[in-house]
């Protein structure tokens, strides 16, 4: 995607160097980060310097396959192995995290050397990006489909091309719908305690010239109510097969209101969120992140000194909630995730 009329992935390999855009600058600055141990890239994705499943997804792929070509001939098996634990360790909840690492491991299994392994695994890597940036592009030729001319569309969080290695998911369709020269606007979720709507999807929107306006969390509801708001599309975390989702804290609420509101509710996402050996929401493990994301705002303490805080970084949206979700294979109902990801 665009930022200042030149065009950007979320992270890349470059010189034996991961490269990524530093989301934690953003939007008051645009730094490009160079990683080159597990170690950093694990320290990345933990503190969020890269955010969003399918770019997590492509971070763990680039940096297996880093880990692997700087493994020594000595103990190179278990030099891999001990690199997919950590990378593995750095957030639980999203499935394109475990998906990069077990996708460089499986295309480098049946090589025979310690070199065709470095090899392939850089090979491997850039497969696994390519093919995701060409995931989320189909996600919003199909979306397109489904905003009218006029809509006034509802996210939360960042689901754009800055958690994604380009397009974005719940923001690719908005982005086609733009360049169908559809007239849309979009309300965009401020997304306490880390303000991802407010700092990153505004940032993307006003790139690439999209109407739109950063509420509250808590003020969609008065815009459902009032009729304002004519769908909902989210991005996710990780998928159950049954239809249950993962997403930013704040998602089943907003679910809840929009099913009340009789509003339409979309998730889009691409296959490597979908965890179909994850039978339903009850197992999905939820990342609980350090009380301080509550406490402060910046620099600048919100809550009286003493007080405890709780911060629940995802929750679990039922598939009751959903009118569908939006992949690269086209729109798919809850119920028929499997059948249509088994062919």
């Amino acid at each position: 995607m665009l930022v200042n009329g030149r065009h950007y992935r979320t992270v890349w390999l470059e010189k034996n160097k991961m490269k990524m855009i530093n989301q934690l600058l953003l939007p008051h600055a645009f730094e490009i980060v160079s990683l080159r141990t597990t170690d950093e890239i694990v320290k990345a994705i933990k503190t969020m310097v890269v955010r969003g499943a399918p770019a997590i997804g492509a971070t763990a792929a680039y940096g297996m396959a880093l880990g692997v070509a700087s493994a020594s001939k000595k103990n190179f098996d278990a030099q891999i192995a001990q690199t997919a634990k950590k990378i593995k360790a750095a957030r639980p909840t999203a499935y394109d995290l475990f998906h990069g690492v077990d996708f460089i491991l499986d295309s480098i299994k049946s090589a025979k050397t310690p070199e065709q392994k470095k090899r392939l695994a850089i090979k491997a890597a850039e497969a696994y990006a390519n093919a995701s940036a060409k995931a989320c592009e189909k996600i919003g030729e199909h979306g397109s489909k489904l905003i009218k001319n006029n809509y006034r569309i509802a996210t939360h969080c960042n689901a754009g091309w800055i958690a994604c290695v380009d397009w974005g998911t719940a923001l690719s369709p908005i982005y086609f719908a733009k360049r169908q020269n559809k007239n849309i606007f979009v309300w965009v979720d401020e997304t306490r305690p880390r303000l991802q709507g407010a700092k990153l999807t505004s940032w993307e929107l006003l790139n690439e010239g999209v109407a739109h306006a950063v509420i509250a969390d808590n003020a969609l509801g008065h815009y459902m109510r009032r009729g304002e708001v004519d769908m909902m599309i989210v991005g996710a975390d990780r998928i159950a097969a049954n239809g249950d989702f993962a997403n930013k804290i704040g998602t089943y609420e907003k679910a809840v209101l929009a099913k009340e509101n009789k509003i339409p509710f979309y998730v889009a996402a691409p296959r490597s969120t979908f965890d179909l050996g994850c039978k339903s929401g009850s197992q999905i493990v939820i990342e609980e992140r350090d009380e301080g994301e509550i406490h402060f705002v910046g620099q600048c303490r919100v809550t009286p000194k003493g007080a405890k805080a709780r911060n629940p970084a995802f929750d679990v949206t039922p598939a009751k909630y959903v009118t569908g979700f939006i992949t690269p294979l086209g729109i798919i109902k809850p119920r028929a995730i499997v059948r249509a990801f088994r062919k």
